[in-house]
């Protein structure tokens, strides 16, 4: 009897007669597999080096723009955060960008106080259709002046005090003999630093002395060269300087003498 063409009943299977599923071998796939993850990772290297040439030509230009506005002897540090940046450029606003200068020249007359370093963050930071003016929704800043800075607007040595918030500052007086005196630091209004509550801890103080007190510490020292807008809040004594502490909504940078422009 022949066998059923089929494999009917008289059909008998003979040896390697029925048939598996091919699969492709495991060498081929993981090679694929190696192939494709190449692939993913250039794609995803050369999107980062695209974002990250993006972000530092904001830095270059925001730096640049911010020295000439500022008049910093050197190009600020400037750090645009967050990633990616292009969409964020695309839409025309950057979230979050530190800028850190140093050394800002004192502006105006009456005592002018250089800022030994200004840190600013700015969040929201955004263009508008003015292309020389920026507005950042909030803005936080600190301005660093070293008591060297201080005492050479004051005309005095002024060092810090071993009690909180205060500072020393040492008088020659006009006949001779000198005097410590201990004066509290405190921020008022229109971005000024008061010097009050003045107490002698070493020597003596005649009329004399206090007279040349009053005429250098009472009247409050204004900082000029600070971006419009930021508003002073606190001033905090530091081993080698004051640390001043500012904060503003809606800030519009633009380049005047006493401003910063920040283009993207």
């Amino acid at each position: 009897m022949k066998p059923h063409p089929d494999g009917g009943p008289g059909h008998r299977p003979e040896p390697g007669d029925d048939f598996a599923p091919v699969r492709p071998p495991r060498r081929r796939t993981r090679r694929r597999a190696v192939i494709f993850g190449t692939c993913l990772f250039a794609v995803g290297a050369t999107a980062v080096i695209v974002d990250r040439a993006a972000a530092s030509r904001v830095e270059s230009r925001t730096a640049e723009a911010f020295q000439q506005g500022m008049g910093t002897p050197a190009r600020p540090s400037v750090d645009v955060r967050g990633f990616p940046v292009l969409p964020q450029l695309a839409s025309g606003t950057l979230r979050h960008v530190d800028i850190t200068a140093q050394d800002i020249p004192a502006r105006g007359t009456g005592r002018p106080l250089p800022v030994t370093r200004l840190t600013v963050g700015l969040d929201e930071l955004q263009t508008s259709s003015d292309a020389d003016q920026v507005h950042a929704q909030a803005v936080d800043a600190t301005a660093f002046l070293s008591y060297e800075d201080l005492s050479d607007a004051l005309g005095l040595e002024i060092e810090g005090d071993s009690e909180t918030g205060r500072v020393r500052a040492q008088l020659v007086l006009p006949l001779g003999g000198e005097a410590t005196v201990s004066t509290a630091v405190a921020a008022v209004s229109a971005n000024r630093i008061a010097f009050t509550d003045f107490s002698v801890t070493q020597g003596q103080l005649p009329a004399a002395g206090q007279a040349l007190l009053a005429k250098v510490l009472a009247e409050p020292i204004q900082l000029r060269n600070i971006p419009e807008g930021l508003h002073l809040r606190s001033v905090t004594v530091a081993p080698s300087g004051l640390n001043a502490h500012f904060t503003g909504d809606t800030v519009t940078f633009r380049p005047t003498a006493a401003t910063a422009s920040i283009p993207l």
